[in-house]
């Protein structure tokens, strides 16, 4: 089996450096990678396991103690003074996404426990991965069972397992490795503080840096053992300097000035808590080994800060993540450059006065004639209009009860909320007051095993369980020209924002289609991070006519994908329009056949009618009506809105 170099990897020198770093100094606690498919997160980490030190271990124990320091508590111990060890490689254990419980903690050994009758306990992956990395790809994934073991052995150094009849704790050290798609939801926010460092990455924008990565991959598919050795005194050197920076870590110098750095550092970006004090300290010091100092300097403590700050920053929904670099420069005193003396260079842009070319010049959100955004209405004038802060919405909840996964916005029966009655059954917790009251007035005879007797037995009743579930939040926006009227694009993605950042609080998944010209586009798949959701609605152009047919189809077809994958997830469809349909013969005529479509196949939906004005054509209100849905002007999306309109209509 061939892993591929860590020399040979082309990517992010921040990956690069973050791996190292806790590699020098594991007390770091490890890195969490976060970027688009495709840009070799997982190639990257697998190749810099190799380049570990080797680790030193008492001989025959499961949970690779020490030699020099075991652990009085192991479960293989007491290990004497002097215990024979061995010598391995450092283990780079994964963490599949779909693990059980019992493989991750360890469990009952099965076999011997049948053959034998004794009760051993079997480790799991946590002891596997003591003294190394344990590696979690789409750690964002991950059932929240499983991230909560997590939480707990890096809290405490130690994984306790307490079922099937054992009680065992044992060491659980390890450096944490996570990778991530952002586009497919964000991580925990208690497992996103156990990664020390964090890092960004992104495929490069170069042609020559694409062409390179293609070429060195192509090589080594064609010949793995002649590209490895081509690249075999360049990891032999980067081990090296790994052993050489571990040496030197201990007589790293981190003085008061260093310390007091830091805390400002970490108090004027209003990180949470102790924890990013600590962790930029310690990465500093190893910066400082890495780079061959003896000293931590205000350089260390600037890439060290760069890397364990930016997922520490308390920010709002839809921030965009990362941190101030010119503030972190004033703080460390590192001026920036100062400007020619002789001024600008006559070849430059002509700063004498404003560009009206850019995003927020005055040109922004004003019709740009020609412009044809995603093929969509040729030579139709498109605008660009920004949101404003968004607000706190109505709930919008699908009708009935369902059963999806839990959240917290419509009605569903779950495992966890308030009993609203009893079943028969064989799965689920027992309704011990309707079990007992039906066995007294109708108890049921059971044979006695063995025997020709009958006993009395227990009529048993299981709790039906009532609470809230998650749902899919599909947006169906209209981006036509008639949105872009009267500002009034920037009140719709200012609702629409607002929606997001709801979907958010109540754990739903979001897509977005969007429809103008004479096309809708599905611009975002459902997924579980409105953080993209936002990007994309703020990049959403208006202009053209309004093809509300082909956006209500869209949807439907969008709705049906989903639900072959996930069957259990109610879908909750949101269209935003003035229901003035244009694009194409018999517009509306179409439009309303569509929306019967989607009120055959039972989708809730909810219509925000963003018509505005003293004169209105009441479209939106139509189709809502052959949608089946709720009616709701654009203006009443806000929850203090609603409580406006009610306390004048009862005046």
């Amino acid at each position: 089996m061939h892993v591929y170099p860590f020399s040979a990897v082309v990517g992010s020198d921040d990956l690069a450096l973050a791996l190292s770093l806790c590699a020098v100094s594991p007390s770091i606690g490890g890195v969490l990678v976060r970027g688009e498919k495709g840009t070799a997160k997982s190639t990257t980490v697998r190749a810099q396991a190799a380049l570990l030190p080797q680790v030193t271990e008492v001989t025959g124990c499961r949970f690779a103690c020490d030699p020099a320091a075991p652990d009085p508590a192991c479960p293989d111990g007491p290990h004497p003074g002097g215990a024979a060890a061995q010598t391995r490689p450092a283990r780079l254990v994964e963490l599949p996404v779909g693990a059980t419980e019992d493989r991750v903690t360890g469990s009952l050994h099965l076999q011997k426990a049948l053959s034998a009758g004794t009760a051993e306990y079997e480790p799991g992956l946590l002891a596997r991965a003591h003294r190394g990395v344990l590696y979690v790809d789409e750690v964002n994934l991950l059932h929240d069972h499983l991230v909560d073991l997590l939480l707990d052995a890096a809290a405490m150094g130690r994984c306790s397992v307490e079922r099937d009849g054992v009680s065992v704790s044992h060491a659980a050290r390890f450096v944490l490795v996570g990778t991530m798609n952002p586009e497919e939801g964000e991580l925990r926010p208690q497992l996103l503080d156990r990664f020390g460092l964090t890092v960004e990455v992104a495929a490069p924008r170069d042609p020559q840096v694409r062409a390179e990565i293609v070429r060195r991959r192509l090589a080594f598919d064609a010949d793995p053992d002649a590209f490895v050795a081509r690249w075999a005194d360049a990891e032999a050197a980067l081990t090296r300097r790994l052993a050489q920076a571990r040496d030197r870590l201990p007589q790293v110098r981190l003085d008061d000035d260093a310390l007091v750095a830091i805390a400002e550092v970490c108090a004027a970006f209003d990180v949470d808590g102790m924890r990013a004090d600590l962790v930029t300290a310690k990465t500093a010091v190893a910066h400082a080994a890495w780079v061959g100092r003896d000293e931590v300097t205000r350089e260390d403590i600037a890439v060290a800060a760069r890397l364990a700050l930016p997922h520490r920053r308390r920010r709002n929904p839809f921030d965009e993540p990362g941190m101030d670099e010119s503030l972190l420069d004033e703080l460390l005193g590192e001026q920036p450059p100062e400007p020619d003396p002789d001024g600008p260079d006559d070849s430059g842009p002509d700063d004498s006065g404003p560009d009206d070319s850019g995003p927020d010049g005055p040109g922004a959100g004003e019709a740009t004639p020609g412009r044809d955004d995603r093929g969509q209405g040729s030579g139709a004038a498109t605008s660009v209009a920004a949101p404003a802060e968004p607000y706190r919405t109505r709930l919008f909840t699908a009708d009935r009860t369902g059963r999806g996964a839990a959240g917290r916005r419509s009605r569903a029966r779950t495992t966890v909320g308030r009993t609203v009655g009893e079943r028969r059954g064989d799965t689920g917790p027992i309704h011990l007051p309707a079990t007992i009251r039906a066995t007294a007035t109708h108890p049921c005879v059971v044979p006695v095993a063995g025997t020709t007797e009958t006993t009395h037995g227990w009529q048993v009743r299981r709790k039906v369980v009532e609470g809230r579930e998650a749902n899919l939040v599909l947006l169906c926006v209209d981006a036509s020209g008639s949105m872009a009227a009267r500002q009034r694009m920037t009140q719709v993605k200012t609702a629409i924002l607002s929606l997001l950042l709801d979907a958010y609080r109540r754990r739903d998944t979001v897509g977005l289609v969007t429809f103008r010209g004479d096309r809708a586009t599905l611009v975002l798949p459902p997924t579980n991070s409105v953080d993209v959701a936002a990007t994309r609605l703020r990049e959403l152009p208006a202009g053209g006519r309004t093809p509300l047919a082909e956006g209500l189809l869209e949807a439907a077809e969008t709705i049906r994908r989903h639900r072959l994958r996930e069957p259990d997830r109610r879908a909750l469809l949101v269209v935003v329009t003035d229901g003035r349909a244009t694009a194409g013969p018999d517009a509306v005529a179409r439009s309303l056949a569509a929306a019967d479509r989607l009120a055959a196949a039972g989708i809730d939906a909810v219509v925000v009618d963003s018509e505005t004005g003293r004169f209105r054509m009441g479209l939106a209100a139509r189709l809502a009506e052959r949608l089946g849905a709720e009616h709701v002007p654009v203006g009443e999306v806000h929850a203090d809105a609603l409580t406006t309109v009610v306390r004048g209509r009862a005046a």
